[in-house]
This record gives structure tokens, sequence and C-alpha cells, in this order.
């Protein structure tokens, strides 16, 4: 009994330290300006190399010509070596250089679209369209980097 009152009195004390935390943005860490798009997907197990192939060919040349037009800094696609675990197998990022990135514009939409071009429209018009059959889009985030100083 006295072991058990013990060891409760050390995780009371060690929770109740945790608890009065007092970290202050910019004196102890700071918080980037860049910002990330990350979307979570479950992709039927089975089907993630036809997933990727469809990606290869809509969603990274996408990315790529924004890149190109400075509208994002770059992308990643992460893929787990556990397909059948948890909520998510696919993990797609997108990092931009602030949160202006994000506004829409005529301009950069108008921009985007002649480099994208119709061949390429065309593409995503075919392919996009059998993503659902295949995959669930379970979570979208917007996140920032934090560093501890």
């Amino acid at each position: 009994m006295k072991l058990f009152r013990l060891i409760t009195g050390v995780l009371l004390a060690g929770s109740m330290s945790i608890a009065t935390a007092d970290l202050e943005p910019w004196t102890d860490y700071d918080i980037s300006e860049g910002v990330s798009n990350v979307t979570t997907v479950k992709v039927d197990s089975n089907r993630i190399d036809t997933y990727l192939e469809g990606l290869s060919k809509t969603w990274a040349p996408a990315n790529d010509v924004a890149m190109e037009l400075g509208q994002i800094e770059d992308y990643s696609i992460y893929v787990s070596e556990l397909p059948n675990s948890g909520d998510f197998n696919v993990v797609l990022v997108v990092n931009m250089k602030d949160a202006s990135a994000l506004q829409p514009t005529k301009e950069r939409y108008e921009a985007f679209m002649k480099a994208w071009g119709e061949e390429n429209q065309a593409t995503n018009d075919e392919i996009v369209p059998t993503y659902p059959g295949i995959r669930t889009i379970v979570g979208e985030y917007l996140v920032r980097e934090v560093t501890f100083k």
C-alpha cells in the first residue's frame, strides 16, 4: 500500500509540473512564417500504387507548376510502411512560404491555368474522378513548424 501511495504521489507531482508549464511564443519557441497543408488519405491497401500513379500524373505535376510560378515552395508524398494500420496510409504535404500563399487571386489562378495547359487539365479530368473509388480523405490540416529555443 505504501508503494502504491508513493507511485501515485510521484505521478501526481509530475503531472502538476506539466500542467503548470508556461511557455511563451517567440520567447521559448519560434513559430514559422511558412505554412504546410497536410492531407491524410486512407487508400485501399491494394490500390496504393494505382493512387500513386494517378498522383504522378495529376497532383505532382500541378505542384511542379505551382513551384515554377513561385506559388508554393515544395511538396511531398509519404506512404506508410504499414498500410492497413491506422486511419490513413498516405500523407500529402504542400509547403508555402507564408499564409499569403493561401489567399486566392485572379492573377495567380490565371498564371497557373496558363502554365498548366489544356493537356494537363484533360489528364486531370480523366484521372481524378477515379480517386473516390480507391481512397478517402480523412483529414486536412494547416500547420506551422515550432522550433524550441
